[in-house]
């Protein structure tokens, strides 16, 4: 049912094109959404009866906010700018890049070959995706043998350890022309682009000549490059006549849901495959969600455009074209059209997984969450923050946030602090000073961010954790999260939730739960969650601050060393393996090398 206020704007709603910017009681947007027509669109949300998704946005809108524009087109690229900059609930959560490797060749004086996650505007060149990391691994590493750039820090005025190992052509004594670089560049792009019989005929022609003067270490060592090219470069069936980088998108609807189903080609082989359903919540054409979708996919930080895209028909593939500034097309018959029907037939499978599991899946993760804010009389909340603090007698406290989304947990979104205060370990007076801190770090930089808040924070403890952080929220940030404690019983079980707000009026009281209900399995796996993480992260902090404490206490080594060290080994077991000359490449003088050695 729509508010007194949302009643007074529909009267007001142009007949004209443009996005609707809905929010919630917090004035967040939850979703945004674009129409032809504003009045009709915006209206049919309060004024038609909603079921499924829509009937779930539809609850929690409080307000919106519209921007007319002169075109469907600009429409169209107006909602793909403001999904990206609100990130919205409702709409299409895409992942920030694909998590997926490239090989990188760098654009540098002196050029290197490496791996990355990250795609920068500055020239290089990107191979990629690899799904298998490991075997990303294993290719660079046969580039930088096979075919050497860089793989020193430049400049030394000594040949490295690369490079007499023949994988560096010597810029760490001498100038590389330039022309040597951009053959090898030539070589490895010929190579990477799935030009592998040149590659193979060059290695048989080098083990040849190195059997013949005797070398065969060497012969052998060709020989196992040979057959790491034939077991993995080229295990994958070849499945297109050319070698254009291509990406394959097609769908398919049913019930409200949308499964995208994208094929990359690489190479002349199906490099990987990635799929996302999700259900509509606009009435647009499938093919309108389908289009934005791509938009979307493409928009991303860790995205890099193919050669050309395949779309199905009827897809505007002119306007996508010239927004993506590349080629879309449709096949109409041949190899590519039927690696686009292969598409929509994986869409289809996918999608019915997806019901068959839809079902039971929400009765464990969100109708589990559902019960804890039933339990505590609140509304239903999509997101629940839990903290945990660990220290050992006082020492490096720590603090952790762990972040259940709809039942599940978005370790993405999990945080780690490095506690200012110390813990009095007789009557633990500052750990509630711990607790005042992180809770006043974690919200007062989502008040700065202008970012949402969660729906309940649960803390792993009783009253005066509970207490602690309610009166940093009440009395500080001035906000009305509401706050409970998973409460354990005299066995070290948790039994129950504590809720109440005696700022705001409220008293304490312990609310049960059932313990073979699933909100009761979620509470106590956040709980334990929340706990693995905090105590995870403490011993590593405290693991590193007593090889600090250690370091310091060797003669000659100041801040400064000690944090050389640290970056170059991480362990004490891994400095005292070090040679002088480990040490010293590190950064340390002949005399502190000494001194380390013999203290250690």
């Amino acid at each position: 049912m729509a508010t007194e206020l949302v009643e007074n704007k529909l009267k007001l709603l142009p007949e004209k094109p443009g996005c609707y910017l809905m929010k919630d009681i917090n004035g967040t947007v939850i979703y945004v959404g674009k129409s032809k027509n504003l009045k009709n669109r915006v209206r049919s949300y309060f004024k038609s009866k909603q079921v499924g998704r829509r009937a779930e946005l539809v609850k929690e809108i409080r307000d919106y906010d519209i921007i007319t524009v002169s075109t469907d087109k600009e429409a169209f690229l107006l909602e793909i700018t403001l999904i990206k900059k609100y990130q919205p609930y409702y709409n299409v959560q895409l992942k920030q890049g694909t998590g997926y490797p490239y090989i990188e060749i760098t654009n540098e004086r002196d050029p290197q070959t490496k791996l990355t996650s990250v795609i920068h505007k500055d020239k290089g060149y990107y191979f990629g995706p690899y799904p298998n990391v490991y075997a990303a691994q294993a290719t660079l590493k046969f580039i930088q043998k096979v075919f050497p750039l860089r793989r020193c820090n430049g400049h030394q005025g000594r040949p490295c350890l690369y490079y007499h190992m023949g994988q560096c052509l010597g810029a760490c004594f001498k100038n590389v022309p330039q022309k040597e670089y951009d053959d090898q560049i030539k070589r490895i792009k010929r190579f990477l682009n799935g030009d592998i019989a040149s590659v193979k005929q060059d290695l048989i022609q080098r083990m040849e000549e190195a059997s013949a003067d005797l070398e065969f270490e060497r012969a052998a060592e060709i020989r196992d490059q040979l057959k790491y090219i034939e077991e993995t470069v080229e295990k994958q069936k070849i499945i297109s006549n050319d070698n254009t980088q291509r990406d394959i998108f097609n769908f398919y609807v049913d019930k409200s849901w949308l499964s995208v189903q994208i094929f990359f080609l690489r190479q002349a082989k199906l490099l990987r495959r990635e799929t996302k359903v999700f259900p509509l919540t606009e009435e647009n054409e499938p093919e309108d969600e389908f289009t934005s979708f791509i938009v979307q996919f493409y928009g991303q930080r860790n995205r890099v455009l193919p050669k050309e895209i395949l779309v199905p028909e009827g897809i505007d593939n002119e306007d996508l074209s010239e927004i993506l500034h590349v080629p879309v097309r449709t096949p109409q018959r041949g190899q590519k059209k039927a690696l686009l029907e292969m598409a929509k037939e994986n869409a289809k499978l996918k999608l019915d997984d997806k019901f068959r599991l839809l079902e039971l899946g929400n009765r464990k993760t969100k109708g589990a969450q559902k019960e804890i804010f039933d339990a505590l009389g609140l509304p239903y909340g999509h997101v629940i923050e839990s903290f945990d603090h660990s220290h050992i007698q006082g020492a490096d406290p720590v603090s952790a946030l762990v972040v259940f989304k709809d039942g599940e947990p978005d370790k993405t979104s999990y945080r780690k602090y490095k506690l200012k205060g110390e813990v009095e370990h007789q009557n633990g007076g500052d750990e509630l000073r711990n607790t005042r801190e992180v809770v006043r770090r974690r919200y007062g930089r989502l008040l700065r961010e202008h970012k949402k808040m969660p729906d309940l924070i649960l803390m792993d403890g009783g009253q005066i954790q509970v207490e602690a952080c309610e009166d940093v929220l009440r009395n500080e940030l001035n906000l009305n999260i509401p706050v409970a404690g998973m409460v354990k019983d005299d066995k070290h079980r948790t039994n129950h939730l504590l809720f109440g707000d005696p700022i705001n009026g409220e008293a304490f009281k312990l609310i049960p739960l059932d313990p073979k209900s699933q909100g009761f399995y979620l509470m106590t796996r956040i709980q334990d969650e929340v706990h693995r993480f905090a105590i995870t992260f403490h011993r590593r902090t405290h693991a590193k601050n007593a090889l600090s404490s250690r370091l310091d206490e060797i003669k000659g080594i100041g801040p400064k060393s000690r944090n050389k060290l640290l970056r170059e080994f991480g362990s004490l077991k891994k400095i005292k393996e070090a040679s002088i000359d480990d040490l010293r490449n590190a950064g340390l003088t002949l005399t502190q090398a000494q001194s380390v050695k013999l203290t250690l």
